[in-house]
């Protein structure tokens, strides 16, 4: 989030008791405001300090075994838990003790020594204060918590010295409508309500919204007493400024009244980016990891786009790796062993290296998937290449077994087909993939499978 406030200097607003003054005073604008916002470090803490103020409670440790209860043992087909002795009544024969029971105790009671608070971090805590203090800076903020700050001057907005003279509530609602802040009282008085729950039997019936915080600096001030009674207005000292109030629920930008003891008194208290707290030891305001948070702008900067490679408008699409055993291309578009050599040779030369063979197509079966068999029964002819209308005729010849074998591609739509117990090719587009099938047998004289 980006820093909170960038103005050099703060308008004190005057009220109508003030002296007349020809140029209105101005105030520095504390290094406080310029802290970074970090609303989940608020958050945290928020969540956690708040736990430090509740009262433990736990049930009774007599709480379901206030009676005499006995099993009544085997044999009467019930179970054995517990039971009430005596007649007459109810109550009488029901079980107790168990958690399961009507009446009887519960599973794991509830003890007094849980760990109810929480230890939060010294800079932890300093840091989420300065984090509020920053976002009642920033009017989207505030005007995001629900505040009404239409009418007011400017934020922060700056008060002189002479609220804290106040007495009266009758004054204190006159200087709240003269600085344009009592739209938000009003909202916070219209919004008290009755608490859903029953929570409204437990002290505290009534709910509404959060108003102005007027922050004073001077001890013992009379506007305490003043303020305390408008519904929704609370007060804190700038001494002891606590999370609770600057982000009620965790929540940043809570709508905030300084006097104008806030420049001297923040910078005394927490000091500078450079310069350490007078208050606090050895403490400095925490600096943001980046001075402009608007990383859009600073990628789109002329700066950066000068130096940027340039777009790619091109894409890169990955290709289907195909097997070579099983497709010729790949194979000789990339060969990756010596038979790849030795089919580009052959298909180069021709297919003289190749036997005709004659044999009966009822012993041959052909399946896709299914490991071809070679021919029970087959009759020797003289190898040589015949070429019928320019199809051809692609067999052959197994030396080691004594017979013919018929080596055929397992397609599902297949290319060749026997005409007078010759295989001929169908489609010359096929004769690359029944070569690939075949090629194996040229140069070693083995099955191929």
């Amino acid at each position: 989030m980006a820093s909170a406030a960038a103005r050099p200097l703060v308008t004190v607003q005057t009220l109508s008791s003030d002296m007349k003054t020809d140029q209105p005073t101005t105030v520095p604008l504390p290094h406080v405001m310029k802290a970074s916002i970090r609303p989940d470090i608020v958050n945290f803490v928020h969540s956690n300090i708040s736990k430090n103020s509740r009262q433990p409670y736990a049930v009774s440790r007599k709480a379901g075994y206030q009676t005499s209860a006995e099993s009544w043992g085997t044999g009467r087909a019930v179970s054995r838990i517990p039971r009430v002795p005596g007649g007459g009544t109810h109550r009488a024969g029901q079980g107790a003790f168990g958690n399961m029971c009507r009446g009887g105790g519960m599973f794991a009671p509830t003890r007094i020594w849980r760990r109810w608070h929480r230890k939060i971090n010294v800079n932890q805590r300093r840091y989420a204060v300065v984090s509020a203090i920053a976002a009642s800076a920033v009017p989207s903020l505030v005007m995001a918590r629900g505040h009404k700050v239409e009418t007011v001057p400017e934020l922060p907005l700056v008060v002189s010295d002479s609220v804290e003279g106040v007495e009266k509530t009758v004054n204190a609602i006159k200087v709240l409508k003269e600085i344009g802040a009592y739209p938000d009282a009003e909202k916070a008085k219209d919004s008290v309500g009755i608490r859903p729950g029953v929570g409204k039997m437990r002290n505290r019936r009534y709910i509404a919204r959060k108003g102005p915080l007027i922050v004073y600096g001077t001890e013992g001030a009379k506007l305490v007493k003043a303020f305390r009674n408008i519904p929704g207005v609370e007060v804190a000292n700038v001494e002891r400024l606590n999370l609770l109030k600057l982000a009620p629920g965790g929540h940043l930008g809570r709508f905030i009244i300084w006097t104008s003891l806030l420049s001297r008194s923040c910078e005394s208290i927490y000091g500078s980016f450079e310069e350490k707290s007078e208050k606090k030891s050895g403490y400095v305001l925490p600096r943001a990891k980046m001075v402009n948070a608007d990383l859009a702008r600073i990628i789109n900067s002329d700066e950066v786009q000068s130096v940027v490679r340039p777009i790619k408008t091109e894409k890169k699409r990955a290709c289907m790796k195909k097997n070579p055993l099983k497709n010729l291309n790949t194979m000789l578009r990339k060969p990756r062993s010596e038979e790849a050599a030795h089919l580009k040779v052959l298909l180069e030369t021709g297919l003289k290296s190749f036997y005709i063979v004659d044999t009966s197509i009822d012993q041959i079966r052909i399946r896709k998937h299914q490991r071809l068999r070679p021919a029970s029964k087959a009759r020797f002819l003289k190898p040589s290449l015949i070429e019928v209308d320019t199809k051809y005729v692609l067999f052959h010849r197994s030396a080691r077994h004594k017979f013919l074998s018929v080596f055929c591609c397992c397609w599902s739509r297949l290319a060749a087909s026997f005409v007078n117990d010759e295989l001929l090719i169908k489609d010359m587009t096929y004769l690359p993939i029944l070569v690939q099938y075949f090629f194996h047998a040229a140069f070693d004289g083995t099955h191929m499978l």
